[in-house]
């Protein structure tokens, strides 16, 4: 890490460097270390590598071990990783599903996950009859708005749907009270049904259904979709439903879901 640019740029933060710096001292050859040795890998007294090795501590990123007076990686480390691994976990897993449903249907089809108010799209598959939405992976569209961030958000229960929408800046007052009532409606709706379908109402002239993703604790952790333009949109068929629900099903299963 080289410190004279790290000193140069005002935007970054000193102890949230100092932290990772802590972690990255550990390695498969020291998995444990005093606080005397992590000072000097920080080059800081012990005094002031005490605050972050606390915190660490306190957060569940390190472990002491109070006999030996030495630290290791703690669980929330493991957490980490899992998340990393388990979004390129997904990602390997879904990439070949999807290209076999465009193949299939010769929709564009697409594999989105969650965040906060939006699907971020992490894979485009598109269609070889160029009839595909023309969304990039890296995109970040409304959730609510678009049909597999309809179903990722089926997975949060009423509390929680209020909760992620009640500062929306979009209205206020008695229209932002309506817009919670309308958004409130469509999410029950969508929790009764397998797929969510809409029709050019989020882009003028495509149709889109879209079905959840699931792993082994049966939780929704992305969504996939396929999407058209149409000149005059209408109702994907029961070959291109049924097709897109059971990719999702088959990437589902191979991340354990039952």
């Amino acid at each position: 890490m080289d410190k004279t640019n790290l000193d140069a740029d005002r935007y970054l933060v000193p102890g949230l460097i100092r932290g990772f710096e802590v972690l990255d001292a550990f390695t498969p050859h020291r998995t444990e270390l005093s606080l005397s040795e992590i000072a000097r890998h920080l080059g800081l007294s012990r005094s002031a590598a005490f605050r972050t090795v606390y915190t660490l501590t306190h957060l569940g990123f390190l472990l002491q071990d109070a006999r030996s007076q030495t630290y290791a990686l703690g669980p929330a480390v493991l957490r980490l990783g899992h998340g990393y691994m388990a979004s390129r976990e997904l990602v390997q897993i879904a990439l070949p599903e999807i290209e076999n449903l465009r193949d299939e249907i010769d929709w564009s089809t697409h594999l989105g996950v969650r965040d906060g108010r939006s699907v971020l799209y992490m894979l485009r598959v598109a269609s070889r009859m160029g009839m595909g939405s023309i969304v990039h992976v890296g995109s970040r569209l409304p959730a609510a708005a678009t049909t597999m961030g309809r179903v990722l958000l089926t997975d949060l229960d009423e509390e929680a749907i209020v909760a992620l929408y009640r500062d929306d800046p979009q209205d206020g007052g008695a229209g932002q009270a309506q817009n919670m009532r309308s958004l409130l409606q469509q999410w029950k709706a969508d929790r009764q049904s397998e797929i969510v379908v809409q029709l050019g109402s989020f882009e003028r002239g495509m149709a889109s259904v879209a079905a959840p993703i699931r792993d082994m604790s049966g939780s929704i952790v992305g969504a996939i979709n396929a999407t058209r333009a149409f000149d005059r949109p209408e109702p994907p068929n029961d070959r291109v439903t049924s097709a897109v629900l059971e990719c999702a099903r088959a990437i589902s299963r191979q991340l354990g879901a039952l």
